[in-house]
């Protein structure tokens, strides 16, 4: 099992003592999840907040921080003989807990009475897990419901403000990370022919990241329909004049994550109409990412994405009108309904298990309720050590083109008729990962091939 050196672990834990200040900090590690019973399970995936203090990847863990005496504690059972049978030898539960620079472990049985005997004074996250949820319903004696009331504010807010700002550690996995991520998109891109389905492109991103000792960090987002934001259907045929968009990326043998896309012709090469749009999208991506820096609101670069959509569009003839005017009246969200990117780290959408509105907005930025920006995951301003995703996208929707025209809004501003030559396009997203720096940013790891140059000189 890899972990950091323990120091890193130990510091981890000291900072957010002294943020919650008082009070017992408990962490539940994920469990098992049965696919459809007890013993046939899921990939496990121990929780990312548990990786972050502990490091432990090992399923049937939880641990308790005292912020005011220092004390830590493991809970959870060393495997017995039954357990080796089944799995092997393992390194002793004891041995991973000093590497992590605890000295403590009790069994998991005692974390019951444990929890009784301190319920006025412990602090809880949000628990996305049902098990666990029902778990420490069942220690406390109380409904689900008055768990999830029970998530200390104090608790989340002070993980935020530590796992936002990447240290050089994590920036080193997280490199590697996106080179497993681009290995897989340059291997997927040469692998694209027509006659071939799309589990076939599917089968060699996952074959790449087992490869390199990896993993997914999502399920692969890949389709010739790439106006479905997140079509995770496989069984197309490719075909002569489509696009391919595949939006796929690893996470590595620590737990980071890369989230990388790419569109690509099916031919050999891009068709006039096709390189006209993939050339604004791939405008707006260089654009965004030339405008990252310190004290930037990140709202601000997703508006400056759809404004320089809007006047690229209405170059071709797609939208007429001001477009100062259309941005204010969501005209983009047409074009682009989802937000330009979002944290990344651990979590590919990192850390939104806590809240997503905490890690991405601040009390006195308010969410949109516009199409396409209502959807921006991070919008408060960038800070030195955000690492983050930016991905901007066309897409030709038919059914929300139709609804559009039907409604008769936006009529002033959108060629409808126009746009009818498009139902069948598809969508086209270009996607990188990027670190806020002292002063500016910095593209994570070596430069995936994106200009149409490239695209094609792969093929």
């Amino acid at each position: 099992m890899k972990m950091f050196q323990a120091q890193v672990y130990i510091a981890r834990r000291s900072q957010l003592k002294k943020a919650v200040g008082k009070g017992l900090i408990l962490f539940m590690g994920n469990n098992e999840s049965p696919i459809n019973y007890r013993d046939n399970t899921y990939n496990f995936r121990q929780d990312s907040n548990f990786l972050y203090y502990f490091g432990i990847s090992q399923p049937g863990l939880a641990a308790v921080i005292d912020a005011e005496s220092g004390e830590e504690i493991l809970f959870g059972d060393e495997f017995s003989i039954d357990d080796i049978i089944w799995v092997g030898q393992q390194q002793s539960l004891g041995e991973k807990a000093r590497q992590a620079g605890i000295y403590r472990r009790q069994d998991f049985s005692t974390l019951a009475s444990f929890i009784q005997k301190n319920k006025n004074r412990i602090h809880i996250l949000p628990l996305y897990r049902h098990d666990n949820l029902i778990m420490l319903a069942e220690f406390l004696s109380k409904t689900p419901a008055e768990i999830r009331e029970m998530a200390s504010t104090t608790f989340i807010d002070a993980i935020i403000a530590q796992r936002s700002y990447k240290s050089a550690e994590e920036i080193e996995q997280m490199e590697i990370a996106v080179n497993i991520s681009r290995k897989m998109h340059l291997n997927a891109m040469r692998s694209v022919s027509p006659g071939k389905y799309e589990y076939e492109i599917v089968s060699e991103i996952y074959r790449t990241a087992k490869a390199m000792d990896a993993d997914m960090a999502y399920a692969v987002i890949l389709s010739v329909h790439g106006q479905t934001l997140h079509n995770h259907y496989h069984g197309n045929i490719l075909k002569g004049g489509q696009l391919l968009l595949n939006d796929s990326g690893a996470e590595n043998n620590m737990f980071y994550a890369g989230d990388i896309t790419r569109t690509c012709p099916v031919d050999r090469t891009f068709t006039s109409k096709q390189a006209e749009i993939y050339e604004i999208v791939l405008e707006m991506e260089n654009s965004s990412i030339a405008m990252l820096r310190p004290g930037l609101a990140y709202r601000e670069v997703h508006i400056a994405a759809n404004k320089l959509m809007l006047n690229r569009l209405k170059e071709i003839g797609l939208v007429n009108g001001d477009v100062d005017e259309m941005t204010e009246a969501g005209v983009g969200g047409i074009f682009m309904p989802h937000g330009l990117g979002h944290m990344i780290g651990l979590d590919v959408h990192d850390m939104e298990d806590l809240s997503e509105n905490r890690v991405g907005y601040t009390p006195d930025l308010k969410r949109s309720t516009q199409l396409g920006l209502k959807s921006l995951r991070l919008a408060r301003k960038l800070e030195t050590g955000f690492t983050l995703t930016v991905e901007p996208g066309i897409y030709f929707i038919p059914e929300l083109l139709t609804k559009t025209e039907t409604e008769g809004k936006f009529r002033d501003w959108i060629n409808f008729e126009k746009l009818k030559s498009y139902h069948d396009f598809g969508g086209i997203r270009i996607e990188d990962n990027v670190l806020i720096t002292a002063d500016s940013h910095q593209i994570l790891g070596t430069p995936i091939p994106k200009s149409i140059g490239e695209i094609e000189a792969l093929r």
